[in-house]
């Protein structure tokens, strides 16, 4: 594996780390704003457990993307990168219903932030193949 692959797949994997625990701790107001209302329509749990259960999942992937090894890299990747897909709908609710959270506070910065997820995909998939 490439030392920039590498570099990839251990930055996105810190990431991940950090998004997950600001999920738990410090940033949980902040993440309830990208939970669609359609999410809690449609399932028995409250903005707070899904932040709280996605923030858990950043952390998994994020601890697999530093620690599995090799074998187990291209998996994991691919599973991170459905995450990535899994979570847009949360970036787009928080662009359509014009949400505040992490500095995203006009209508072109909540729609810039949709072109970043593509950007999360490709690091995942390409960062972690030999």
């Amino acid at each position: 594996m490439s030392a920039a692959r590498s570099l990839a797949r251990v930055a996105l994997g810190g990431a991940l780390v950090l998004a997950g625990v600001a999920h738990l701790t410090f940033a949980r107001r902040e993440f309830r704003a990208q939970v669609p209302d359609e999410a809690i329509e449609w399932t028995p749990l409250t903005e707070d457990q899904v932040v709280v259960g996605s923030g858990v999942v950043e952390v998994a992937l994020g601890s697999a993307l530093l620690l599995a090894p090799r074998p187990w890299r291209r998996h994991v990747g691919s599973v991170a990168a459905a995450f990535f897909v899994a979570v847009l709908p949360g970036n787009v609710s928080q662009w359509i219903r014009r949400r505040d959270a992490f500095g995203l506070d006009t209508d072109g910065r909540r729609f810039g932030r949709l072109f970043f997820q593509p950007v999360l995909v490709a690091a995942a998939l390409w960062s972690t193949r030999r």
